[in-house]
């Protein structure tokens, strides 16, 4: 469920009521040890709430749990949320200082160590007062009653936690997943000089550009969908919502659900009036019109003081695009700053529960989430909070290599010595470094486009989106017709891409619009380790995966056709007229091993992950299902209209 993040400061007591799995479940297959010996934090910590006025008079809830131990003093360590600074038990969201959660702080060492922890409802959410605003727009002008600023929330909340919390150091750490990681990022504009670190997690830098909403100008549907029909505006203050409603699809797989309604406005007439209220605005703003520019966060990075460790993950399907806009953004802003990034093998907010040693069928040989946990992100704390001194320092940019399955440190993002190739399509489904010759054939590979029957992105029913889709087996799409498959010779030796994926093609369409859905794919020799099949019984089992000849997703994105030239300015096709269109798909950190292949997909839909187009030229939302049409669909790939895919490769090790 987009968007949605568990409070990272008391992340173990909600861990029982995750969609996620626990650290458990998500390593059953790994080495396991004995776990800890549990102890509630009521042994060593004591709660309270507080009502904290801001400059404007409203007054906003916050948490503290503080130490009992009063013979030393402690730093802060803060999270602000629209997911409630309550906590979780027994199965209902509860306030009142008698509820403790089961574990405090990101992870146990913190807990150990001694911080002052603190939640905060973000203004106009749960029990806080004043007007909640999605992506606070930090540069708006005339605020209307109830409105603010995140960064002067963030300050006048620090002014007075250090007046009126005794044992305190004077110092402030700050960190928050997904939409907290959003607030950490908004927080530290202008920052109060107190707040010495933070750690903006998987943070929504641009809710149209790359992250939750939008990804090339196609809406993304499923998840925004199942998101907005739980994350509801409610009048406040108010301890409610008590818990999150899972949307009722009457339906095993969300791809049934979607195309018998076909068009957005059948879509959204499912919803209850009160689902709609949140969800409609992203509907509606479907160009990059002044909506979404104001609440871009990252042109406002500006004045951070505080030392950041900006963190996402390699497989977030949901904020995966933030992290690298806020680590950019405080770059070029604040230059002098102390700014690092850690992008690791994690769904959305992977690093922060489970062990981090797999994702789906696909292994990554270490415990990357508890390796970040304790070697990156308690150390950083620690340093600029309590001043001490970590075992190694921190580089720049720390990113987990998949493919190969190792931490990589480099002087900046994308690393130096990676150049740009690319790989070109060929006759007969090839892919090579080599451009066609000129009797390459027709000069182009075709397909139809039926909206009525749109390609998958899994190939499994669900509802919701699930984690999984990001590395997901892609061979049910490599044999439909409607889906374009260029694949390499086997590599004789290893590939490493590091930095962007960027398609650029030369294409045509039959219709006055079309989307452009390219995927970089890896595929396994054909002889491959499988998993052990589970023991017991003399019943005939499922049948086990076979691992050989898995194609193995490793980047893929849409374009939506008419935003190739301006994502505020869309324009029509002209029906056989041969386009350039080069887009990004995100970055990589991706090794290519010797005896695997490379392949690219193209295809014209990717559903219901994003909605459909109607190949017709028009404003989307307001689509009808007989709008909907197909459309002949070519990629070109002659000298002069080259169609490839270029790669940010590294040397050879």
């Amino acid at each position: 469920m987009i968007r949605r993040s568990f409070p990272a400061l008391v992340l173990g007591s909600l861990l029982a009521c995750s969609s996620v799995p626990t650290a458990a479940a998500a390593g059953a297959d790994a080495d396991t040890e004995a776990p800890a010996a549990r102890r509630s934090p009521r042994e060593h910590y004591t709660k309270y709430e507080f009502r904290i006025p801001m400059r404007d008079g409203v007054r906003l809830f916050t948490t503290v749990y503080a130490p009992k131990d009063g013979s030393r003093s402690y730093p802060f360590l803060m999270e602000r949320t629209p997911y409630s600074a309550g906590t979780h038990a027994q199965g209902e969201l509860r306030y009142g200082v008698d509820w403790m959660p089961e574990s405090l702080g990101p992870s146990r060492e913190f807990e150990d160590a001694g911080y002052i922890f603190v939640e905060q409802d973000v203004r106009g959410r749960y029990m806080s007062e004043g007007k909640w605003q999605e992506m606070t727009p930090h540069g708006k002008g005339k605020l209307e009653k109830g409105e603010g600023r995140e960064s002067e929330d963030m300050y006048d909340t620090v002014a007075w936690l250090l007046k009126n919390v005794p044992n305190n150091n004077g110092k402030v750490g700050i960190l928050g997943i997904s939409y907290p990681g959003f607030y950490t990022a908004a927080s530290i504009i202008d920052s109060h000089p107190a707040i010495k670190a933070a750690s903006p997690q998987a943070p929504i830098a641009d809710l149209y550009m790359g992250d939750d909403s939008y990804h090339g100008g196609a809406f993304k549907l499923a998840g925004n969908f199942d998101f907005y029909a739980a994350f509801t505006a409610v009048e406040n203050p108010t301890p409610l919502p008590k818990t999150w409603t899972d949307f009722e699809y009457g339906e095993a797989d969300a791809y049934d659900f979607f195309l018998k309604r076909l068009s957005l406005s059948n879509i959204a007439a499912t919803m209850s009036a009160n689902q709609r209220e949140l969800f409609m605005p992203n509907i509606e703003h479907d160009t990059y019109d002044a909506f979404w520019q104001s609440r871009a966060i990252g042109p406002h990075m500006k004045n951070v003081k505080a030392a950041v460790l900006t963190v996402g993950g390699w497989y977030d399907a949901e904020d995966f695009q933030g992290p690298f806009t806020i680590h950019d953004a405080i770059a070029r802003h604040n230059p002098n700053t102390s700014n690092s990034l850690v992008i690791g093998p994690w769904v959305h907010g992977g690093w922060a529960r489970g062990d981090g040693a797999r994702l789906g069928h696909v292994r990554f040989d270490a415990r990357t989430s508890e390796y970040f946990r304790r070697e990156i992100q308690f150390p950083f704390f620690e340093q600029h909070l309590k001043g001490v001194k970590p075992a190694s320092a921190l580089a720049p940019v720390t990113v987990f290599e998949t493919g190969s399955n190792v931490w990589r440190s480099y002087a900046a993002w994308p690393p130096k010595p990676a150049k740009p190739r690319t790989l070109y399509f060929g006759a007969n489904g090839s892919l090579s470094w080599t451009q066609p010759a000129s009797n390459a054939g027709a000069g182009y590979d075709e397909y139809v486009a039926d909206p009525r029957r749109p390609v998958p992105y899994i190939g499994y029913p669900a509802t919701g989106v699930p984690k999984e889709y990001m590395v997901s087996d892609q061979r049910f799409a490599a044999t439909r017709p409607d889906v374009l498959v260029y694949q390499s010779e086997v590599l004789e030796e290893d590939v490493t891409v590091a930095g962007s994926v960027i398609p650029k093609l030369f294409v045509s369409t039959s219709g006055t619009d079309a989307d452009w859905v390219v995927k970089l794919i890896d595929v396994y020799p054909a002889a491959y380790p499988n998993e052990a099949a589970a023991r017991g019984g003399k019943d005939v089992g499922p049948p086990a995966l076979n691992m050989g000849g898995f194609q193995q997703l490793v980047r893929g994105n849409p374009l939506r056709g008419k935003f190739r030239n301006s994502y505020e300015k869309p324009e029509p096709f002209v029906p056989g007229k041969v386009e350039a269109l080069s887009y990004g798909l995100g970055d990589v950190n991706h090794t290519f091993r010797r005896g695997h292949r490379i392949m690219v997909q193209v295809q014209s839909s990717w559903f219901p992950l994003i909605d459909l187009n109607p190949q017709t030229f028009m404003r989307i939302p307001d689509a009808k299902p007989e709008d909907f049409r197909k459309a002949t669909q070519r990629v070109y790939r002659a000298p002069g209209t080259a169609s490839g895919l270029q790669l940010m490769v590294l040397p050879a090790r």
